[in-house]
């Protein structure tokens, strides 16, 4: 029999509902105004009318009212008044400015790709298995690069790299380096660039991140840089490596176990691997409690990193929030490591690790 809600608590809980919805509907706008070059068009501060914007950029009027509108409403744009917007300095940061480390419109240009595999969801409940990323087709592969781009091409080299000791000297003198988990390869693009004495390795199962890989190495003019698909070419397990990195990859791998071992064996013995993983914390309660963003990240988890870290039958389904430092320290103590060390960085999302033999 259905209960009797409190009137109050009911009027609290459909508008905290509706807000979610909203928020959903400013993310779709979001998305569409990156895929328009409408945050590129609005760069500058300049306050601009829908119709100025329609001249701008040769879209319809009418339509773009109803996006300044929203966005708007939404306090993404700054109304100044007279039917004219403008987007404020913060506001480029996030939106226009692929340079600047705060850059986040990536995160939104493959929203349709993600959200489009709540279609194969409800399978995925009932069978156990998930999704892995290249469900989310070439743009989704491409939305992942663009989201974690702007922190390689602006911090990776000059600010992290400095910081782990030894690397930058033995980069400078030539070594070999992998990525394991290498997407579209802009890490590894931004270090061969900066150290071009080394060698450079990529690994990854997406063959959308791979063909993408590729193509950024190649506009790069490198010919040190290489890419692997490691279900075809696994690490060695040599020890033919100096430098090891794996940025936010573990916790979406059905068998991370297998690959921190595969890691330690192609890890030289004076070698150093940097993990860069979520912020996450041993438990739920703790999650929610310290993490502003966690009903996002569950939620982001669902859709992709739990979704590949399912992805394969018996996966560890780790997802976003699994791989908390307790946890990370564990597996690479099994795996043959004897030194975890956590590598401060003021990073909003990440938390970062050097490993050694």
């Amino acid at each position: 029999m259905p209960r009797t809600p409190d009137p109050e608590r009911l009027q609290e809980f459909a508008g905290s509902v509706f807000h979610s919805l909203q928020g959903a509907m400013t993310s779709a706008m979001i998305c569409l105004g990156d895929r328009l070059g409408l945050y590129q068009a609005l760069a500058g501060g300049e306050a601009v009318s829908s119709e100025a914007l329609a001249q701008q950029t040769g879209l319809s009027e009418r339509w773009l009212r109803e996006w300044l509108h929203q966005q708007g409403a939404a306090g993404v744009l700054e109304h100044r008044g007279e039917e004219r917007f403008a987007l404020s300095p913060e506001a480029e940061a996030v939106l226009a400015n692929e340079d600047h480390p705060a850059f986040g419109a990536g995160w939104f240009s493959s929203l349709p790709q993600t959200m489009g595999v709540l279609e194969e969801l409800p399978e995925a409940f009932r069978t156990g298995i998930g999704l892995d990323y290249d469900a989310l087709g070439a743009e989704g592969a491409r939305g992942v690069e663009r989201g974690f781009g702007a922190w390689f091409r602006s911090l990776l080299v000059p600010v992290a790299l400095p910081r782990v000791e030894g690397v930058v000297e033995a980069l400078g003198r030539g070594i070999r380096v992998a990525d394991v988990g290498c997407g579209g390869g802009v890490a590894l693009v931004e270090i061969a660039k900066a150290f071009p004495a080394s060698e450079y390795h990529g690994y990854e199962t997406s063959q959308h991140a791979l063909d993408r890989a590729r193509a950024n190495a190649s506009a790069a003019g490198l010919e040190n840089v290489h890419f692997h698909d490691v279900r075809q070419e696994p690490l060695p397990e040599d020890g033919r490596f100096g430098f090891v990195t794996s940025f936010d990859c573990l916790h979406d791998m059905p068998d991370p176990v297998s690959v921190i071992q595969a890691i330690r064996g192609a890890l030289a013995e004076d070698g150093v691997w940097l993990i860069s993983d979520i912020k996450a914390h041993d438990g739920y309660e703790a999650n929610v409690e310290r993490n502003p963003m966690a009903a996002l990240m569950y939620g982001t988890s669902v859709l992709t990193c739990l979704s590949s870290a399912l992805s394969e039958p018996g996966g560890l389904g780790l997802g976003t929030l699994g791989l908390h430092e307790q946890l990370a320290r564990q597996l690479a103590a099994e795996a043959g490591f004897a030194s975890f060390e956590r590598l401060e960085l003021d990073h909003p999302v990440n938390a970062f690790y050097v490993v050694r033999p």
